[in-house]
């Protein structure tokens, strides 16, 4: 059977969720309706882990022979790793490692890496840059290669995994040798996002978050963080425009910032590329 096509599987896409940031939801339910829209699968499903309809909940009415159970998270973390494959059987107690495939009578479930930490997601990080400049061109959109890139991530001295996801990105990034420099930076650890302007040895800046929503962390606080005035940031969010002015010039740099990667297009084809090396029982 063609790893391309699953006629005979249905796809649950889940994300965290949150009951008070209606944001955090769109991602999942917009790609979940282009892979709706492709035909790829018999069934697709939207589930949360911390709203409805739930992960578990979903799982239950699902009839299809395979399951595919793609977390939309950003890294290989607490929650997609740990919490969640072991309250639906995936991990057993005491392991440090856990089945991604599982039994389930006549069904056969398939879980899915996180698709944030798949190599593919530094082309998502190219489009979103490559797409603000073209956007937002004044004066002039400013060559990629004599442009800083900087990656955002939120980051936590806690859990290594929180950065690994976009220290991968980086050095993708970096190998194809389309910008002057790349680099990470961080809400919650160094090198930080308010770092930008001392790190930056160009006139030009992008900053992509690399983040699934555009929750309050990007449309609030990292705008924040890159030195607009908060009072300015909640005034255009409560007038429903952009809380950051592409460019925005500040320290002698101009600095473009884009919607989150967790929201652009090509997301859909990377969830695929998960599902695709979940079928062929491939684990990294």
């Amino acid at each position: 059977m063609s790893l391309d096509n699953f006629p005979d599987a249905a796809l649950i896409l889940f994300g965290h969720g949150s009951t008070v940031n209606a944001q955090s939801s769109a991602p999942v339910l917009q790609h979940a309706a282009e892979l709706r829209r492709r035909g790829v699968f018999i069934d697709v499903r939207e589930a949360f882990w911390k709203q409805e309809p739930s992960l578990k909940t979903v799982l239950e009415s699902v009839q299809a022979a395979r399951v595919f159970l793609a977390p939309l998270f950003i890294s290989e973390g607490y929650f997609s790793e740990q919490v969640i494959p072991a309250e639906l059987g995936f991990r057993q107690p005491n392991r440090s490692d856990f089945q991604r495939v599982l039994r389930r009578g006549d069904q056969t479930l398939f879980y899915c890496r996180a698709v944030g930490s798949h190599p593919r997601m530094a082309e998502v990080a190219l489009d979103r840059a490559k797409q603000i400049v073209e956007k937002y061109p004044f004066p002039r959109a400013p060559k990629l290669s004599e442009t800083t890139l900087f990656v955002a991530g939120h980051g936590t001295e806690q859990n290594a995994n929180s950065r690994a996801a976009i220290d991968l990105q980086v050095e993708r990034l970096r190998e194809r040798e389309v910008f002057a420099a790349v680099q990470a930076v961080f809400m919650d650890e160094e090198p930080r996002i308010g770092e930008c302007y001392r790190l930056c040895e160009t006139k030009n800046f992008i900053l992509v978050p690399f983040f699934i929503s555009d929750g309050m962390h990007v449309e609030e606080d990292i705008p924040v963080l890159l030195g607009e005035p908060q009072r300015i940031v909640l005034q255009r969010l409560e007038k429903g425009t952009a809380s950051w002015r592409n460019p925005t010039e500040r320290n002698g740099k101009l600095a473009w910032y884009t919607p989150s990667v967790g929201t652009d297009p090509l997301v859909a084809d990377v969830i695929l590329e998960r599902v695709r090396e979940a079928a062929a029982g491939k684990s990294s």
